[in-house]
């Protein structure tokens, strides 16, 4: 089943303890973003109020006793676009509570799934796969009808690997 609009939000928003999102593309073109992405690099300031309805709702989430995290994972060098997150994006989701960590497949993939498929796992049980074209453009939003068992697994793997983003941001060339 694909998930857009409300249906998407409805699926989101339905978990009772724990959204997770496994991020694995190196860049996503999402057209809203365009504008903040050129910004960043021709160096100009972030605009106020960046991202604000999403850390309006993770505070939402945390403040009814929810969790929300992910999992980010790079390849060196940095895209523009993850350096963009990197300054732009990620410090602020943490602050608005969002536990973010870094998985650097540079020289490992650690056995996980790099297929152009992002997902969501909800509650550890329900799972949405993000689809992307090469280009970082989203295709869809579908319910995953399968075991989550593997997720769980992979889920696993990424936060034993995973270092938390402040730790991974240390001695990088990105401002944060």
């Amino acid at each position: 089943m694909l998930l857009d609009g409300d249906a998407w939000r409805d699926f989101f928003d339905a978990f009772e303890r724990e959204a997770w999102r496994f991020e694995a593309q190196p860049t996503y073109t999402m057209p809203k973003e365009q504008e903040n992405v050129a910004r960043y690099l021709r160096g100009e300031a972030k605009p106020l109020g960046h991202n604000s309805r999403w850390h309006e709702r993770v505070r939402g989430y945390k403040d009814s006793g929810r969790s929300i995290g992910r999992v980010r994972v790079v390849r060196r060098p940095l895209t523009e676009y993850q350096r963009y997150q990197f300054a732009w994006g990620i410090p602020g989701n943490i602050e608005a509570g969002e536990d973010i960590r870094i998985l650097d497949v540079t020289h490992d993939d650690y056995g996980l799934p790099l297929t152009g498929c992002d997902w969501w796992m909800f509650d550890g049980r329900r799972i949405a796969h993000l689809n992307f074209r090469p280009d970082g453009t989203q295709v869809n939003r579908e319910v995953y009808e399968g075991d989550p068992a593997p997720y769980r697994e992979w889920k696993r793997i990424a936060l034993e690997r995973a270092v938390p983003f402040g730790e991974y941001v240390k001695g990088l060339d990105v401002p944060t």
